[in-house]
Order: structure tokens, then sequence, then C-alpha cells
């Protein structure tokens, strides 16, 4: 069952896509296998009052790669986000050439400044204000244009279990198009309706950041794309196609 932190900026009885997305993250996580591909379709509003449910598929079974599906469902059965997840058999493999530096352009998340969130109350509950910690780097903040943001959870996903650190990339990779937005809330909509993430590796520790930008076309859609990273470099990228129109 929801609650009021998993709410979103646009709807206030819609939640943020990252809830529901890092929900289904944990659902698809399997010992002894990396989730290097995640692609997520968001079907419908997810609604913050009414109680919802995982049913999971494994679509293709193997020892080095596995697809995998996933739908967050309503009481009654309807769909409203899916999932589908490539993972990938872990292994050491020698021989490999040194990957060089891939640390975060923007230092570590102690250098790392809040932001507020536009338009709202501070003590407006809400996944982008209670639920996540949020800190700008880089010089950038909440105003337009690309931003350096790092994320860590302010409270459990679920109950009191803490979360993985695949849960945290994905909660943080959802929030690519708000952080680097290049509209203004008041005039525009900009709503991603997918979101895709690639890990080179896997996650690691209690902070994610994005390096974020966003693209939006005459026509009514937008790219938001970020670089991904945790405290130790770089692990991995996402995008969101984005659905733009003027409120």
């Amino acid at each position: 069952m929801p609650t009021a932190h998993s709410r979103g900026p646009w709807d206030p009885g819609a939640q943020h896509g990252g809830a529901p997305a890092a929900l289904l993250a944990e659902a698809v996580r399997e010992p002894g296998m990396h989730v290097a591909r995640l692609t997520y379709d968001f079907v419908g509003p997810v609604p913050v009052d009414r109680p919802l449910r995982i049913e999971t598929r494994l679509v293709r079974p193997g020892g080095r790669l596995q697809l995998v599906e996933a739908d967050l469902l309503l009481d009654d059965g309807a769909p409203v986000v899916r999932l589908r997840a490539v993972r990938l058999r872990r292994g050491d493999v020698g021989g490999l050439p040194d990957p060089g530096d891939d640390g975060s352009p923007a230092g570590g998340p102690d250098a790392a400044e809040a932001s507020e969130f536009p338009l709202e109350a501070p003590d407006a509950p809400g996944f982008h204000r209670t639920a996540m910690e949020i800190r700008f780097a880089g010089g950038t903040s909440y105003g337009r244009g690309p931003a350096q943001t790092w994320f860590r959870f302010a409270r459990p996903l679920v109950d009191v279990d803490e979360p993985s650190p695949l849960a945290l990339v994905v909660a943080a990779a959802d929030f690519g198009n708000g952080v680097s937005r290049i509209l203004d809330f008041e005039r525009h909509l900009f709503v991603n309706t997918d979101l895709t993430i690639h890990l080179r590796r896997e996650p690691a520790g209690k902070w994610a950041m994005l390096d974020a930008r966003t693209r939006v076309e005459p026509l009514g859609v937008g790219l938001a794309a970020s670089t991904l990273y945790d405290e130790r470099g770089a692990i991995g990228l996402s995008a969101q196609s984005l659905y733009v129109a003027e409120r």
C-alpha cells in the first residue's frame, strides 16, 4: 500500500515514477546475476491511494543470460508499470584493459548542496521531497539547464527493509528530466513515458548521481539522458522519452 511519500509533482493522486520503478527493480534481482538493463513503460498513472501488487515472469531462462519481466498491477489486475530486465551471469574475467579514471565530474555528495523544489510548500510529502535526499553539485540547481545531482533514500522503500543500491540508482534515474528541465513547471508539462537504464557494473553504496541533460522539440517530444554514478565512479546510462505540452 503506497504512502504520501511516493507522490510525484504532476498530480497529487499519482506516484513519482521513481517509486514504482525502484519497487520493480527489487523484484528482478537474483543471486549470482547482474541486472544489466532495465526498460520501464509507464502505461498508466500509479495511484497513491490504492493497493498494488507485483507479478514477475522469467521469459528466457539461462545460465549466462536471462530475460525477466515484472508488472506492477492495481488491485483489479490492470497494469500501470511494466519492466523488462536483462540479467547477466556474474563471473571473473582476466586480461581486461584498465578502464581509467571514471570518477564523478562533480566530486562527492559531501560537496553538493540542497536546492528547493519549486511550486510546493517545503513540508509537502512526496517522493521528490521526503523519500529522497537530493543534493546538487557543479553549481547546478533545480533551475533550468543540465544538472549534476546526488540522491540517497531518506526512508526505507518497503517497511523497514534497507533498499538495494540497484533500487537507489533506478529511483534516481527517473529524476533525469526533472532536475535537468529546460521548461518552466508553470507553463509546460514534460512527463517521461518510459525509462531505460544500462548498467555496466553493479552500483554500490548509499549515494547515486545523475549528470543529466534534457532536449525538447517543437513537435511535443523530448529526451532526457543521464550518465549514472555511484561514489566509486561511472556505472551506466539512462534515458527517458518525454511527452511535452503547454498547460
